[in-house]
């Protein structure tokens, strides 16, 4: 028997079951250059991989909308023209040519500071594999074909591999590499399956048919345990089964607190499925729709019609409340079709609302697709980064200027549509007071506002004990957000990590916070801290 723990988790529940290793197949590419008569039967051969990929993605996008992204790369012209660049100037093979053009889209988001963007470059192997494997003409494993109950154990997972599996039968997930909010955790975790990432060495540790234990919210894994470990888990198994059953039966219930206060509990979304997964969740909104993921999933900057039509169908998902902050680039977040000069300190420079105001066409671009999706749904504006009353000014202003254009044209939208921003600038904190007479409501990005009050870089594993957002600090430039809102009648939300921690809760509902707004699955258990909250 042996125990192996992971320090890093975001997944609740635990799982007794025997493993089953998932093994690849080798999809390393055959090395060799090419003499210039053989280049155009290369080019041929990525042809057909690319018509049966596409074939294949269809398919799955027509029932998961994380492969519409996948199919949008896998269409990419600056990935087709890539490997013919690879194949024609450099003579290399298709496969190699395949395997470096993957190998550059996959850097561009593994050298984000946010977690989430990095977590895009495993979509990206993802469907390199996919291309690999009709390249060589290898049939990739099927975890649809698993019979029994088993805990998969792998050295990664893409998405296309989990979507295949039955809930029924797969009861957890381990993994050596990928991150906690990779899709394939989001997936796994819309699935209600234990799933813990990033465990090294586990497939040497583990062998197939071994019985295992796993806590997935403790990050605890037993290999090959005895009895008692056994008879422990599967008692702790069940009362975790009956807990996740008495948190459902509350989502019937309004977030009041037992003093009476009505509290609003959100999501955090990135696209539509985001939102169709938080649904069942009973939500009361959605507290931030990332539009930057719109922007950075594509191969050039969206255009209105592309933009309308995704926010379009996010706010007839959710008629309560649609939040969407406007384009939150640089610092952490790249796009492949733009190039950002090199700055020393990123999250100190020209990103979100300053791009934005600086490119004043895109903005309105962005701007015009919100106006008119807000003729459709309960949609509200929120400016990321503001440091300023004449960047707020300014951000309204230009908004207004799109609103006189669709009036002129004759086109609908909500003419009392509120706008806010994001406070996650020491500036926000001192100026809160002034902000709160010009802005309709307040969110409170945590994540950054921690790591600007604290100055303590929040990806640096050097000094992630000093990133604290119980930090007294953070708590008075909370509290004086919340205080300055309050005082001008305004709604306060949450829309950083600390609004998803339950340990959190009462802390905030102390200070007064109207709305906390997270992942999906951390909705269940604020919502029991709010309805037990005696205030």
């Amino acid at each position: 028997m042996e125990k192996i723990s992971v320090e890093k988790t975001a997944s609740r529940g635990i799982a007794v079951a025997k493993v089953y290793k998932y093994l690849e197949p080798d999809l390393s590419p055959s090395a060799g250059i090419i003499a210039d008569s053989e280049t155009e039967t290369e080019i041929q051969k990525f042809a057909q991989a690319k018509a049966d990929v596409t074939k294949e993605l269809e398919a799955l996008a027509a029932e998961n909308e994380i492969f519409a992204a996948h199919l949008e790369i896998a269409g990419d012209f600056a990935l087709q023209d890539g490997v013919e660049a690879k194949i024609k100037d450099d003579h290399k093979n298709v496969q190699l040519a395949m395997q470096n053009t993957v190998e550059e889209f996959a850097a561009l988001f593994e050298v984000m500071e946010d977690e989430y963007m990095r977590e895009r470059a495993a979509d990206v192997r993802d469907i390199g594999k996919r291309f690999m494997a009709k390249l060589k003409g290898i049939t990739l494993p099927d975890l649809g074909g698993i019979q029994e109950e088993t805990i998969v154990v792998a050295r990664d997972l893409f998405p296309s591999d989990t979507v295949k599996i039955n809930p029924q039968l797969v009861k957890g997930i381990l993994t050596e590499e990928g991150g906690v909010t990779s899709h394939v955790s989001i997936l796994a975790k819309s699935m209600n399956i234990p799933i813990l990432v990033g465990v090294t060495g586990i497939l040497a540790k583990l062998e197939d048919g071994m019985p295992v234990c796993m806590d997935a919210g403790k990050g605890v894994i037993v290999a090959d345990p005895d009895d008692a470990t056994l008879a422990e888990y599967e008692a702790a198994k069940e009362a975790y089964e009956k807990e996740c059953e008495r948190l459902k039966s509350l989502r019937g219930k309004p977030a009041v607190t037992k003093g009476g206060k009505r509290v609003y509990l959100c999501a955090n979304v990135g696209n539509a499925e985001g939102i169709r997964n938080a649904l069942p969740m009973n939500i009361d909104g959605v507290g931030l729709f990332r539009s930057e993921f719109l922007y950075m999933e594509n191969t050039h900057f969206p255009t209105e019609e592309e933009q309308f039509e995704v926010y379009k169908e996010a706010a007839q998902l959710i008629p309560q409340e649609l939040t969407i902050r406007t384009l939150d680039i640089g610092g952490d977040k790249s796009l492949s079709y733009f190039e950002f000069e090199q700055e020393e300190n990123p999250f100190l420079g020209w990103r979100a609302i300053r791009i934005s105001l600086d490119m004043k066409d895109m903005f309105k671009t962005q701007l015009r697709a919100i106006l008119r999706a807000s003729a459709f749904g309960h949609i509200r504006i929120m400016f990321p980064m503001i440091i300023s009353l004449e960047e707020l000014r300014q951000a309204k202003e230009i908004t207004k200027e799109c609103m006189a254009e669709l009036a002129a044209e004759q086109v609908e939208y909500d003419k009392n549509i509120e706008m806010g921003m994001m406070m996650e600038t020491p500036a926000s904190v001192l100026l809160a007071e002034e902000f709160a007479k010009e802005a309709d409501f307040f969110s409170i990005g945590t994540n950054d506002l921690t790591q600007y009050l604290l100055a303590v870089d929040r990806g640096n594993k050097k000094i992630a004990d000093r990133y604290d957002y119980f930090h007294p600090a953070v708590l008075k430039g909370i509290e004086q957000i919340i205080r300055a809102g309050h005082k001008e009648g305004i709604k306060v939300g949450m829309c950083g990590e600390m609004a998803g921690d339950a340990k959190a809760v009462p802390k905030l509902l102390e200070l007064g916070l109207d709305e906390f707004s997270m992942s999906a699955g951390s909705v269940d258990y604020v919502r029991e801290q709010v309805l037990e909250f005696p205030g």
